[in-house]
Order: C-alpha cells, then structure tokens, then sequence
C-alpha cells in the first residue's frame, strides 16, 4: 500500500536552502547527494513507518539521512488514515532539538 508523500510549504523551504548551502550547482557530487535525499524522502511512500518517534513529539517520525557531519533529519507524521506522509521540515542533525512551533 502506498502512501501519498506531501512535502509541505516549510519542508519545501529547506529543499530550497539547502539546494543552495551545498553548492549543487557547482558540484557533481553535491547534486548527487541533494538527489539521493529527495529519493530517500519520497521512499516514504513505503513503510513509512520504519522511522523512528522524533524523542521531540513521539507523534512525529525522522528519517536520517547522510554520513557522519553531513546527516540531516526529515521530520514528518504519518496520517493513517489519509495514507499520507506529511514532511514537515529539513534539518541538519547537528541542530538542536526543534520546537513545536517549528514543525506546524
């Protein structure tokens, strides 16, 4: 069964900065990586809920993606009943941790 993926406005925001940050367009090797990550987002239409609970709000999920310093979390819910996947934000894992109001 296959769930809708819907990246939200905010999530879509993140792609943005981070097409940017990473240098995409000057390197081979940052766009393939940009592009893996968009394909690991959009594989949430399978088992969406292989992730783990976000330890933020066990309601959400995180899918990690990247290696060693370059790790980024996808922070999404699933909605069962819709069958939808809701990605809501993009963010490097180094980060702190997110606040509510961050993620809508």
């Amino acid at each position: 069964m296959a769930y809708l993926v819907e990246i939200t406005r905010r999530a879509e925001r993140d792609f943005a900065s981070l097409y940017e940050e990473i240098g995409t367009e000057r390197s081979a090797a940052a766009l393939r990586w940009y592009r893996g990550l968009k394909k690991a987002v959009l594989s949430l239409e399978e088992l969406p809920t292989r992730c783990p609970s976000t330890p933020e709000n066990p309601r959400l999920r995180h899918l990690l993606y990247g290696r060693k310093t370059h790790v980024y979390r996808v922070i999404y819910r699933v909605v069962e009943k819709e069958e939808r996947v809701q990605v809501l934000h993009i963010r490097h894992g180094a980060m702190r941790r997110f606040k509510r109001s961050e993620v809508g």
